[in-house]
């Protein structure tokens, strides 16, 4: 039997996958959680975790991380590379678990310029990794240009409970014309564009935007300027388990990110759980979106309204168009999406990098004791999907 230590301090965590690879009898699955964190699961370690919504500065509580107790054969650590408590575990398992396989997340598709403590930082924990799961195909190529040869694969850390996040048992009322938006009201997510974008439209059009953040004011006052009063709504942020709800009286979802200097979309949560509820998806061509939509919705270059309003017009006149991408899209998150399907996903990659013989470098300039060798002797270079 595999023995898997996994290792979390944000409570978005998918336990339902931790679930799902708990009920493989292949593999014995131990968590490591903070104190904080809601947890349904035993066989857990509770540590506390100090600034936990810093994801490159968060500090685990733990000196061992359960490794003396668990005995694991791979450590499965979900934080950035170049996070402080990607360091911690690193060196946990240097004092405590030299052989153990030791495997990063990551979400980050841009190459971002790095002072000189997070490159030192950043070359170690490099070299002490036998793998790297990335949220993207982008996400895979930042860390081939950053020196890791490692195994690599993208394989998303959260699933979408499709149980719950399911297609409601009756459309919205007609007569109107419903554009949602759920997600954090910032620059980079591109509200004002969809502001822009539904001024276009005809009415019969509202708009409801579900969230919160630096730019609400900012937003408010943009929809009052263009005659939207009346027509867009702000609801703040919204319990996540109220989601499936919300989301049975839109006719449309829309992701309207733009991307910056230093981010973009690494994955449109909202998107896959839209089109969980079998709701028609619109997204900007920032980052990830593209990947996540394929043929399952439209797709608009990002700070376009125009482009943006169009494809809301054709929807909208279309009714017989937006059951079909609700259809498709129902079916591409349950089989690209769900927790069932990243539990199998991650299961898979774990008997792969189980059957890797260690050895070998994985950064340029660097080795250390891990790294891994194909059986028949080969130099694995990490494979890419």
């Amino acid at each position: 039997m595999l023995a898997v230590l996994h290792v979390a301090h944000s409570h978005q965590v998918s336990e339902g996958k931790i679930e799902r690879l708990r009920d493989d009898a292949g593999l014995r699955i131990h968590l490591v959680r903070s104190t904080r964190t809601p947890d349904r699961l035993d066989g857990t370690l509770r540590v506390p975790v100090w600034r936990r919504a810093d994801p490159h500065r968060c500090l685990y509580g733990t000196l061992a991380f359960g490794l003396r107790r668990f005995h694991p054969d791979i450590v499965h650590v979900e934080e950035e590379p170049d996070s402080l408590a990607a360091l911690q575990v690193a060196l946990a398992r240097r004092r405590w678990a030299r052989r153990t396989r030791l495997v990063y997340h990551t979400w980050q598709n841009v190459r971002r310029e790095l002072g000189p403590g997070a490159r030192a930082l950043l070359a170690l924990t490099l070299r002490s990794a036998d793998a790297i799961l990335c949220a993207s195909r982008e996400a895979e190529r930042v860390w081939r240009s950053l020196g890791f040869t490692g195994l690599t694969r993208t394989i998303l850390p959260q699933g979408v409970d499709v149980s719950s996040f399911a297609p409601p048992p009756a459309p919205p009322p007609p007569g109107r014309f419903s554009v949602g938006y759920v997600g954090r009201l910032a620059a980079e997510k591109g509200c004002a564009t969809l502001l822009d974008a539904v001024a276009a439209l005809e009415p019969p059009a509202e708009l409801t935007l579900v969230g919160d953040g630096p730019e609400r004011r900012a937003l408010e006052v943009r929809a009052g300027a263009l005659g939207l009063a009346g027509r867009v709504r702000f609801t703040g942020t919204l319990p996540h388990e109220s989601l499936p709800g919300v989301f049975a009286g839109f006719d449309v979802v829309v992701l309207p990110s733009r991307t910056t200097a230093v981010w973009k979309e690494q994955f449109g949560r909202v998107l896959a759980e839209a089109m969980a509820c079998a709701v028609s998806v619109v997204g900007s061509d920032s980052g990830a979106i593209p990947d996540v939509i394929g043929d399952a919705g439209l797709v608009f270059p990002e700070g376009d309204a125009a482009a943006l309003a169009q494809r809301l017009r054709t929807l909208r006149e279309s009714p017989a168009l937006r059951r079909q991408l609700g259809r498709r899209g129902r079916e591409r998150a349950v089989a690209e999406f769900s927790e069932a399907t990243l539990a199998r996903q991650t299961a898979a990659f774990y008997r792969e990098l189980a059957g890797k013989e260690r050895g070998g470098p994985r950064t340029e300039g660097g080795t250390d004791s891990g790294g891994w060798k194909a059986k028949d002797g080969t130099e694995g270079a990490g494979g890419v999907s």
